[in-house]
């Protein structure tokens, strides 16, 4: 049974660290680490890429089990993101399609081959640019200081701008760079005529067992003229294969056939140089339990939706 970072014990230190309230449950044939998430209109568990199952037995069995904790807190429904892509197919008649929290689609690098093979995958225009990093005065460290945040933080925030897209929060970003998991790493460029330093890219990654995960990101134009975030790249994907990591996780990419003005799409376009793999999970669903409260849920959703975007 494949147990992601999101359903791992890990997790859960990390959503103890946050103030939430959480339950983990391990069974034969399924696992699965439930949030319990509040709202003005009622409670309800959430499964970030759970349950984890190994068959439709062992889902029906999980889900008994999340839907007597829901009961437990009177929640109106039951959020999960199940990692088979055919889950619909044996959904429960309860079951609505929500807006997808973690990503659908992703792509996967396979570290588990030697240096030379990994080197064939990596685009090798990155390469040049990562082999001469440090003749043009490029340098890139790892941070575990949660105040070095500022640093990711600083970039997001132009990038959100720019791409129309949300960021955590400063503390919920200190607070994840505090877990034994999570590295920052932080590139940084030297001006030779004027020796100055900056910051020109930042990335936060976690890794757990087999997987190293490519969450958040961020350069500015002069990493953009450097090309900071390939050569960052390339380094997260090295270190990842000398920690003897089987799988480098890209984190999410726009679903096949998006239009040009997708927010994803040049990211993903950029992942896709790489000779990797799509792999695609059923996405958000609600199981829901109380349809009335429900309903208002979703109504106060979408009207808080529609605010953020005013």
């Amino acid at each position: 049974m494949n147990i992601p970072i999101t359903q791992s014990e890990s997790w859960r230190t990390l959503q103890d660290d946050l103030g939430e309230q959480s339950y983990f449950k391990t069974a034969s044939n399924y696992h699965y680490l439930a949030i319990l998430k509040h709202t003005p209109t009622g409670n309800y568990l959430y499964c970030p890429y759970g349950p984890c199952f190994e068959n439709i037995t062992g889902f029906t069995a999980a889900l008994e089990s999340l839907k007597n904790l829901a009961n437990e807190h009177n929640a109106i429904f039951i959020r999960i993101e199940p990692s088979d892509a055919s889950f619909k197919s044996y959904a429960p008649r309860n079951t609505k399609k929500s807006h997808d929290l973690n990503p659908k689609e992703t792509w996967l690098l396979d570290l588990s081959c030697t240096d030379e093979e990994l080197k064939q995958k990596l685009p090798s225009r990155l390469l040049r640019y990562y082999k001469s990093a440090d003749k043009k005065g490029i340098t890139i460290t790892k941070s575990h200081n949660p105040d070095d945040i500022k640093h990711l933080l600083s970039l997001q925030k132009a990038l959100a701008n720019e791409k129309g897209i949300s960021t955590f929060s400063e503390g919920y970003l200190k607070t994840e760079l505090k877990q034994p998991f999570a590295t920052l790493y932080l590139v940084k460029y030297l001006d030779a005529e004027t020796n100055q330093e900056e910051i020109i890219a930042a990335g936060l990654v976690f890794d757990d067992e087999t997987t190293r995960y490519n969450l958040q990101g961020a350069q500015n134009d002069q990493g953009r003229k450097l090309h900071a975030t390939g050569i960052l790249t390339i380094q997260l994907i090295l270190d990842a294969k000398a920690k003897a990591l089987k799988t480098f996780d890209f984190w999410g990419i726009a679903p096949e056939g998006a239009p040009d003005d997708h927010p994803w799409k040049g990211f993903t376009n950029f992942k896709k140089t790489f000779a990797g793999y799509e792999q695609d999970y059923a996405g958000t669903y609600d199981i829901v339990l109380k349809p009335t409260k429900y309903k208002l849920y979703q109504l106060a959703r979408s009207a808080n939706r529609i605010r953020r975007h005013a």
